[in-house]
């Protein structure tokens, strides 16, 4: 990661977006997390494009082999679409909390072995309150990058750095949470416990 006008960018989909967004409402009461997929999208790679997201787990976030398990079928099934996993969503159990947890830490360095240029977006509840009131309308998720000292820190101007790529991504998110869309998501512990459960979401935008 180079310095100044070097420093990684984001942009994350509507699709995206809306996924991890909708899991975390699903489980109000429960830390959730979820993978970023998608590819570096500039010729010197410090833009990554994130066009889709896959929820995780609401239960046991920090349990290796299931994770391992995931992240496997994951690139299965994505590798085909040129896409590959770029970064890490979490969201706290508590409403309060804005700390980055332990297990986000170790998850989000799992990922960063394959992808250097990996994200982890920590859901901003204070920011998910404006936008509910209509005083927001940036992305409702904290940026946490990788420093040269191989720690995790909240970047300042993640308002410039992670951008909606469409605009209007938090008119439909607010569409789809007042028709209760949160309620078909699925993620990969509703999959493990009954696997007729498409963990991949097809139908979510249909």
């Amino acid at each position: 990661m180079g310095n100044g006008d070097d420093q990684p960018r984001y942009e994350i989909s509507q699709v995206a977006y809306i996924k991890l967004v909708l899991h975390a409402l699903k489980h109000r009461t429960s830390a959730v997390n979820g993978v970023l997929l998608g590819r570096p999208s500039s010729s010197d790679g410090s833009l990554t494009e994130i066009s889709d997201a896959v929820p995780l787990f609401h239960s046991n976030l920090g349990l290796l082999p299931n994770l391992e398990i995931s992240l496997i079928l994951i690139e299965e099934h994505y590798g085909g679409k040129g896409l590959s996993v770029v970064g890490y969503f979490h969201a706290n159990e508590r409403y309060d909390d804005s700390e980055l947890s332990g297990v986000a830490r170790n998850i989000g360095d799992h990922i960063y072995r394959d992808f250097p240029n990996a994200p982890i977006l920590l859901l901003d509840n204070k920011k998910f309150e404006a936008l509910e009131k209509g005083k927001d309308r940036s992305p409702v998720m904290q940026l946490y990058t990788r420093n040269a000292s191989k720690n995790w820190k909240l970047s300042p101007d993640g308002g410039s750095r992670l951008i909606l790529k469409e605009p209007s991504a938090n008119v439909v998110l607010m569409d789809y949470i007042s028709s209760e869309k949160w309620r078909d998501i699925v993620d990969f512990d509703d999959h493990l416990d009954d696997i007729s459960k498409d963990w991949v979401n097809p139908d979510l935008f249909k």
